[in-house]
């Protein structure tokens, strides 16, 4: 069975930073995608930034392209956002998904994600 634990949530002032972790167990394929998503009140689920764990390349969102960077520990167990140069607008419930069909084309796409985490809040304050 597939867990995905995301933690690192918090609050901060714009400008800060967070960084945000993402414990994967239980899958077996060896290179997979792994995406980070958010969701605010309101909104709908929007994804930030793509991880292929085999080669390690990563997509971003325009809206985070600069200011977030992705990656994973050795083991491809764990995968991190480091968010810096934080906005009011990055404030979102923060989900980390896991899926075996890698499109760059559609990985904005939550349907392309198999399996997902509870979420862990991130609020930017002024």
């Amino acid at each position: 069975q597939v867990q995905m634990v995301e933690s690192g949530g918090g609050s901060v002032q714009a400008g800060g930073s967070l960084r945000l972790s993402c414990a994967a167990s239980g899958y077996t394929h060896s290179r997979v995608c792994m995406a980070w998503f958010r969701q605010a009140p309101g909104k709908e689920r929007e994804a930030v930034a793509l991880l292929y764990t085999g080669g390690g390349s990563t997509v971003y969102a325009d809206s985070v392209k600069g200011r977030f960077a992705v990656s994973q520990d050795n083991a491809r167990s764990t995968m991190y956002l480091q968010m810096n140069s934080l906005k009011l607008e990055d404030t979102a419930m923060y989900y980390c998904a896991i899926g075996i069909l890698c499109s760059r084309s559609r990985w904005t796409e939550a349907a392309m994600y198999r399996d997902w985490g509870q979420g862990t809040q991130v609020t930017v304050s002024s």
